[in-house]
């Protein structure tokens, strides 16, 4: 519980954001002894983007076990009750100052001045809208981005309508070309402006392949048909420029668009609080304990990266949280760091920062900037090798995973390079 004191409200650790991640981070401090803690989430109820993810898949790796995204969020919702975690909903963070000062308001606190000794950021990703595409054609109803459409099918009882096409290859896109058509509309296309889908193999199989949906790699939408409701759409090959080509164009008679064209990590209050964003991940650039540049700020989630799966946003989430109980208690460990940068191949791998001498193990994680075939990954100090991994494929869908051992880590005295070395 929250200690007032001249109209501050003080806690320990403060938790913004109880999506997977925040309540993830919350238990892991929680069960390092921190009980002066509290979550704020702007949402009426806890659990984040899981609570519209109806479908299976979640939990593989974390519980051994297939669950529906409302189970998986539940499991924490529960622990984190019986814990007695406080989480305070229906409030809006306003900004986070780097002198750890959270202001927020909500209709049943109204505006609430906190003061952390440590912060958790995870307020998760956005979708990036139609504005952000600059797709020609007029302002008509029927357009939608795909995690719109699935909370008005999944939550509202809403069907956004009968003939559709998506434009991207995003997971969520993928998933919902299935759910519209079991649901009985028509899907026409999925179409992709790479030419390869920013989405995980196992989607395109069984929610494009399993269903008779076309894929059209290195296509895009380059006109929009309608003026009060969507009408159709235009589709066009582009070339290695990703521009249209004349000529190639493919009409769809349509009334609905679905956007599934990339996550952006919510990053403005952290924007606000001084955090250094990486130009390459949209989030927070961060060390191996994902603090940020701000002592005592956190990120983690997808905040911080855009996640192919929950459970490595919750295995990260529990390192931010005993990181952050740490620095609650007085135990943040100051020194020098390791800088952690992009080879060939390789694009946004996190953390940025390794800290000097440290006797754990760490994950780099990272986006593929290309599809390789039969490719390694070498991880490389001051030009020797430290780390190798090889894989039939890497594909920028699929976020990839590089651990050091606690015995590399503890030896390393330059720069970290990853990169991956070319199969095919």
């Amino acid at each position: 519980m929250a200690i007032e004191k001249n109209g501050v409200l003080h806690v320990d650790v403060l938790v913004v954001g109880a999506g997977p991640a925040g309540l993830a981070a919350a238990i892991a401090a929680k069960e390092d002894g921190i009980d002066n803690l509290l979550v704020i989430e702007r949402e009426h109820n806890p659990g984040g983007i899981l609570r519209q993810c109806i479908h299976n898949g979640f939990g593989l790796h974390r519980f051994k076990e297939e669950l529906t995204g409302p189970e998986y969020a539940q499991r924490d919702i529960d622990k984190a009750r019986e814990m007695g975690i406080e989480i305070q909903t229906d409030t809006t963070v306003l900004s986070v100052d780097a002198d750890h000062t959270v202001t927020c308001v909500s209709a049943q606190h109204g505006v609430q001045v906190f003061s952390a000794k440590a912060i958790v950021l995870a307020m998760g990703c956005r979708e990036r809208p139609r504005g952000a595409l600059a797709t020609p054609g007029t302002r008509c109803a029927g357009i939608y981005s795909a995690g719109t459409a699935q909370k008005f099918v999944n939550l509202e009882g809403f069907m956004p309508g009968k003939r559709c096409v998506i434009l991207g290859s995003g997971d969520i896109g993928l998933i919902m070309a299935r759910r519209m058509t079991l649901q009985g509309a028509k899907v026409l296309a999925c179409v992709e402006l790479m030419p390869f889908s920013s989405g995980l193999n196992r989607n395109i199989v069984q929610c494009l392949n399993d269903y008779d949906i076309p894929l059209y790699l290195s296509h895009t939408v380059v006109d929009i048909q309608g003026k009060e409701r969507l009408t159709g759409v235009t589709v066009a090959k582009v070339d290695e420029n990703r521009q249209p080509i004349p000529g190639s164009e493919i009409q769809f008679d349509c009334d609905t668009l679905l956007l599934s064209v990339g996550l952006i990590p919510e990053n403005e209050l952290s924007e606000g609080a001084g955090v250094k964003m990486s130009p390459l991940t949209s989030g927070a650039e961060v060390d191996d304990t994902l603090q940020t540049n701000i002592p005592g700020i956190f990120a983690c989630g997808n905040v911080l990266h855009v996640h192919d799966l929950v459970d490595h946003v919750s295995n990260e989430s529990f390192k931010a949280g005993h990181a952050a109980a740490a620095y609650a208690r007085g135990e943040a460990t100051e020194g020098d760091t390791i800088s952690v940068v992009d080879g060939d191949g390789v694009r946004g791998t996190v953390p940025q920062r390794i800290r000097k001498g440290v006797n754990t193990s760490v994950d780099l994680m990272f986006r593929p900037s290309g599809v390789f075939r039969k490719a390694t990954c070498i991880v490389k100090c001051g030009g020797v090798e430290i780390a190798r991994k090889k894989a039939p494929i890497f594909t920028p869908g699929e976020m990839a995973v590089v651990t050091l051992k606690p015995e590399v880590v503890a030896s390393l005295n330059d720069t970290v390079t990853v990169e991956i070395e070319r199969g095919e």
